[in-house]
């Protein structure tokens, strides 16, 4: 278990900031930590697999890779699950489920290649002792994942259970909330440290700056949550407890400047219960009040973080007037309206030395707020490719734009 090949899947665009954790966190480098298409590939121990669980905040899952072969059909799929040995992993106590995604697959049927895959493992087992474990499609103990590509078949066995995304504290949430591996991505791009105010104007439930407070006190973002290696043969609970008490001790008891607000005050309520259950009430500070008119929450610039409505997040919240952002900001938010220019308007006028680090899929957003980007970072809101743009608030351009 001391050479284990990983790959941990992110969202796109994250790849890169994905790579930069897990060599802080496991000092994997050079051909040991690998950047590919949508997740990084580490070769690494069972220690590893279960550090990166706990501390991983990019990742959305952390599997091992069992098996990479060719294949034409379903047999050779068959074949090849068949020659795992499964029985090393878990037993047939615990329950399994099979899942498959395919990249330019010559198979007409992936829920047939999951069902070849899956008579592959029980049949393992009844060979080698008799019995076939259960299948449990809603919830398993056991998932297993089978990467198609054109002529290549990869098996995995998932260490995280349910995603990583899903840190335990966020039980109250509003219309499309953002990912918490998101959110953290965003802090990754801005280059924030911990050290400068942030603030996030659009804050909803609370989660970049959770996740903000979080990174600041050094919490770690899986210690409420229980994951799917501690069902495994090769966990031993020792060890995982040592892992555990590592990261408690490394907490820092700290009062970091981070800053959130919404209009709608409900959301503020849940962001603050969100907070608690974080472990960061006392290092963030919400409160209720319009993007459009809330002053900077701190006499020193800092960075403004935030992933403002847009039109597909309304649709899928079925949002109408006031509510999650308010009858101001939602009334046009279909496709932005004058808000982001208003919005612009207000940060030149008070947020001079502030920089601004936006979430939208409209690549547009720049000339609508009458605003030049300094970088743009591509990221993918899960279906939904976006563009975090950073807008640098310099002194007087508020004048010199209406001059111009």
């Amino acid at each position: 278990m001391n050479a284990l090949q990983l790959f941990l899947p992110c969202a796109a665009g994250v790849e890169d900031f994905l790579a930069d954790e897990v060599h802080r966190l496991t000092g994997l480098a050079g051909d040991d930590l690998l950047v590919g298409r949508g997740g990084v590939q580490a070769r690494a121990s069972w220690r590893d697999a279960m550090r990166l669980n706990l501390h991983s905040r990019l990742a959305q899952r952390v599997l091992v890779q069992l098996s990479h072969t060719m294949y034409r059909n379903e047999n050779d799929l068959y074949e090849a699950a068949s020659a795992v040995a499964w029985e090393i992993w878990f037993t047939t106590k615990q329950t399994f489920k099979i899942e498959v995604t395919a990249q330019h697959s010559p198979l007409t049927s992936l829920n047939f290649a999951a069902l070849k895959i899956k008579d592959a493992v029980a049949d393992r087992f009844r060979h080698k002792s008799g019995v076939r474990p259960d299948v449990d499609t809603q919830w398993p103990d056991i998932r297993l994942y089978a990467h198609l590509t054109t002529d290549h078949a990869t098996l995995y066995i998932d260490t995280s259970g349910e995603p990583l995304f899903k840190r335990g504290w966020r039980e109250d949430k509003g219309e499309a909330p953002l990912k918490e591996t998101l959110a953290a991505a965003m802090i990754a791009a801005s280059g924030w440290d911990g050290e400068q105010p942030l603030y996030d104007p659009c804050c909803g439930s609370g989660t970049i700056a959770i996740e903000a407070a979080q990174i600041a006190c050094n919490i770690a973002p899986g210690s409420l949550r229980r994951f799917a290696f501690e069902k495994m043969l090769p966990f031993q609970d020792h060890v995982w407890s040592a892992i555990k008490n590592e990261a408690a001790q490394a907490q820092l008891a700290r009062s970091p400047a981070i800053f959130g607000s919404d209009v709608a005050h409900r959301m503020v309520d849940f962001a603050q219960r969100n907070a608690e259950r974080a472990g960061v009430a006392q290092a963030v500070q919400f409160r209720g009040g319009d993007a459009l008119q809330r002053m900077p929450p701190s006499e020193a610039p800092g960075v403004m973080l935030l992933n403002p409505p847009y039109g597909e997040r309304i649709e899928a919240g079925g949002v109408a007037g006031p509510g999650r952002f308010g009858a101001r900001e939602s009334a046009q938010a279909e496709d932005g309206g004058d808000f982001f220019s208003q919005l612009a308007t207000h940060w030149k006028k008070n947020y001079s030395g502030w920089t601004a680090w936006v979430l939208t899929p409209d690549l547009k957003l720049p000339s609508r707020m009458r605003l030049k980007e300094s970088r743009r970072v591509p990221m993918w809101n899960g279906p939904i490719e976006c563009r975090l743009f950073k807008f640098d608030m310099v002194r007087g351009s508020a004048r010199k734009d209406a001059k111009a």
